[in-house]
């Protein structure tokens, strides 16, 4: 594996498990707001396998899981023989996707190697690649998003909501399209890694506006950071 970043302790990301989690690298995607852009292209900081595995093995009875994030792991060939030999330890692993690749995510589910999905929802798929800033295959997109609501793994979808690409009419939109799965909006932040300088987060008030509009009409939506 292409590895890029190692955060060896983390409350927030897996949800109720002492986790670590690894960055790979490499991104299909070029999205506007990203704040690990450093990851998308090529770079020299990289961390070996072993370095990472020393570390769960002394680890596995502190930790409960593993966090495989990026960049997009499922761009890597090698992701399920490194899943594989994490979860031989013994860890539960979440995978965070963009979901771009519906057939390595559905071999993950079926072969029990993952236990956890986020899978990010940019936009409307009518407005995706405004979003992105580059094309994909929208139909492995809403395949990835069935594979997950027809599977019996735990999942969340979530969406970066910022006031250039999202307005409460593309919310409700963005809502009705998950269908009674869990989904959190989370604000964009703004710092000097994302590429473009230009994007606009929601205020606290607004938020507060959108979570109580958003739960009067769907009870399985969540805005984080309230």
């Amino acid at each position: 594996m292409i590895i890029s970043g190692f955060q060896k302790l983390t409350l927030l990301d897996y949800p109720t498990k002492l986790s670590a989690i690894i960055f790979t690298q490499g991104c299909n995607f070029k999205c506007s707001y990203c704040q690990n852009s450093d990851l998308i292209g090529k770079n020299d900081s990289l961390i070996s396998e072993n370095e990472i595995f020393e570390y769960l093995i002394k680890r596995r009875k502190v930790l409960d899981g593993v966090v495989i994030s990026g960049g997009e792991p499922t761009i890597h060939k090698d992701l399920k023989p490194f899943i594989q030999k994490i979860k031989n330890l013994g860890f539960l692993i979440k995978l965070d996707t963009n979901g771009s690749n519906p057939k390595i995510l559905k071999e993950l589910i079926d072969e029990k190697l993952i236990d956890y999905v986020a899978m990010d929802i940019k936009n409307t798929f009518d407005k995706y690649e405004d979003v992105i800033k580059t094309k994909t295959n929208i139909d492995k997109l809403k395949e990835s998003i069935e594979i997950l609501k027809k599977s019996d793994i735990d999942y969340e979808f979530r969406t970066t909501i910022i006031k250039n690409f999202h307005d409460l009419k593309t919310i409700y939109k963005l809502c009705k399209m998950v269908n009674g799965s869990k989904y959190y909006l989370q604000n964009f932040e703004d710092s000097e890694r994302v590429l473009d300088k230009e994007l606009i987060p929601f205020s606290k008030e607004e938020l507060i506006d959108i979570q109580k509009k958003v739960s009067s009409k769907f009870s399985n939506v969540y805005v984080r950071g309230l």
